[in-house]
């Protein structure tokens, strides 16, 4: 099945709501928010934080659209206020209908989220948190590139439980030097 993966627009909050309700209540713990305080924000701050993702020049949210439009994938990239030179990728989700295709959905947002976030921001590393429990995300972040970082903080819906911080290796590695990086070295 062909994907669309692109940036939202400013108007499309409507299926930015119902994309992000239908991923907490399939998915509770892998967001940093609960189902009950999104389903509770109003029309205007919906279309605030589309506006924000479609045009802001530090952070953007990425959908996939299946071929009758229907969003089924996000992944969005951002800078972390509080930590200076990090960016984070956040908000991943794929709907269970479409994860394990061979169009690589996931890879592919992760894969704009990253670029987007390489190119947009002056971040010198990227990361993103996965909740303890969530074994099969932190073998695919694994797969695509990402180590783990050491760095465990409390998941903010329920603080006995952590979130594993994961760092994108090749963040800001020239591609010179990665070409370098991935050859053999008896070549060198």
């Amino acid at each position: 099945m062909p994907y669309v993966v692109r940036r939202i627009e400013p108007g499309e909050w409507r299926e930015l709501r119902a994309l992000r309700l239908a991923a907490l209540r399939e998915s509770p713990t892998s967001f940093g928010t609960s189902y009950s305080d999104t389903a509770a924000l109003t029309d205007e701050a919906w279309r605030q934080q589309a506006a924000r993702s479609a045009t802001s020049p530090m952070s953007a949210t990425f959908v996939a659209a299946a071929e009758d439009g229907r969003w089924v994938g996000m992944a969005s990239s951002a800078p972390l206020e509080d930590v200076p030179g990090h960016a984070h990728i956040h908000g991943v989700y794929v709907a269970p209908a479409h994860r394990g295709r061979p169009a690589g959905l996931a890879t592919r947002l992760m894969e704009i989220a990253i670029r987007w976030a390489r190119d947009n921001t002056d971040a010198t590393w990227l990361t993103i948190g996965v909740h303890e429990d969530n074994h099969r995300a932190h073998a695919f972040y694994r797969r695509i590139g990402f180590t783990e970082t050491g760095k465990i903080v409390p998941y903010p819906l329920d603080p006995s439980r952590t979130l594993h911080i994961m760092g994108y290796r090749d963040f800001r590695q020239a591609p010179a030097a990665k070409a370098l990086h991935h050859r053999d070295p008896a070549a060198w």
